[in-house]
């Protein structure tokens, strides 16, 4: 009875420091879930897309972005034949009147691909500022368990979709 108890002690602090490990290792906007609302700690304003005024003419080119993190919703019990997944996409404006103009997304297979636009003002002078963002995709439909391909304006990310694991 005692090695039984000892047993289950031992295995409950290996589990426990496992946890823990795992939480520090991932900052907390890394996690799914987790959003920050307004400017968070690393500079980054959260930002949505919103629509471009009528009056003006802009200019339309591939959004600037440098970090992706794909954020799979925890696996629900019991488990149904997909998942939702989110997209984090971290980048900066260029300059002062530069914003996002649209997301575009298809998938076929196991690809999907997405197009994040960017607009500025045409003939605007803006000042040369860089502005950092973090923007939330929710992509279409649900993923089932298995290896897929984001394609975000021409460039390839990895996403694996476990069983089991959020």
């Amino acid at each position: 009875m005692r090695i039984q108890i000892l047993g289950v002690l031992l295995l409950s602090g290996i589990m426990l420091g496992c946890s823990g490990a795992r939480t520090t290792e991932r900052p907390p906007d890394d996690r799914y879930g987790h959003r920050y609302e307004g400017k968070a700690a690393d500079g980054r304003e959260t930002i949505v897309i919103t629509p471009a005024a009528e009056a003006s003419s802009y200019i339309y080119f591939p959004a600037v972005f440098d970090t992706v993190h794909i954020r799979p919703a925890p696996v629900p019990i019991p488990p149904i034949a997909g998942i939702p997944v989110e997209v984090l996409i971290k980048g900066a404006f260029p300059d002062a009147c530069s914003e996002l103009n649209s997301v575009t997304q298809s998938r076929a297979g196991n690809l999907v691909d997405v197009d994040l636009e960017m607009r500025r003002p045409r003939g605007m002078l803006c000042a040369s500022v860089v502005r950092p963002y973090r923007f939330y995709l929710t992509l279409d439909g649900l993923y089932p368990p298995g290896h897929y391909s984001l394609q975000i304006n021409d460039r390839f990310h990895p996403m694996v979709i476990r069983s089991g694991a959020g």
